[in-house]
């Protein structure tokens, strides 16, 4: 799993195997877990993913600067639904990239999340 930040756009890409990103949404249904990337550190990469619970309503998107970790935090029916975005892009059977922006009224994410790029583990763009 490859993690890197772009200040320039806010936002956080992943790029990630089937197996996990799949292992990434059951940690977000779950809501306690650290999940380290697989590159090192250098440049904007983050050093991985610490999903913790918390009271909602919603999920929380932001980046632990001092410690170069991505923090996902919420409340179990707002992660569960982010969960099932993850698994979806996990199993999908095309390519492509999932945004996860915060927009007014979301179904799920709070406001001042950090926009998160999910690449497909299939690279490239849907063929449909």
């Amino acid at each position: 799993m490859r993690l890197v930040s772009d200040p320039v756009f806010g936002e956080v890409e992943l790029t990630a195997s089937a197996d996990e990103l799949a292992g990434l949404a059951s940690a977000v249904a779950e809501g306690d877990r650290f999940i380290g990337a697989t590159l090192p550190l250098d440049g904007d990469a983050l050093a991985g993913i610490e999903v913790t619970k918390a009271s909602g309503p919603g999920v929380q998107i932001e980046l632990d600067t001092s410690q170069r970790v991505l923090v996902i935090s919420g409340d179990p029916i707002a992660r569960a639904i982010l969960a099932d975005n993850l698994q979806a892009k996990a199993t999908a059977d095309d390519g492509g990239h999932l945004h996860i922006d915060y927009f007014p009224e979301h179904p799920y994410l709070r406001e001042g999340s950090l926009s998160l790029v999910v690449d497909s583990p299939l690279g490239g763009m849907p063929s449909r």
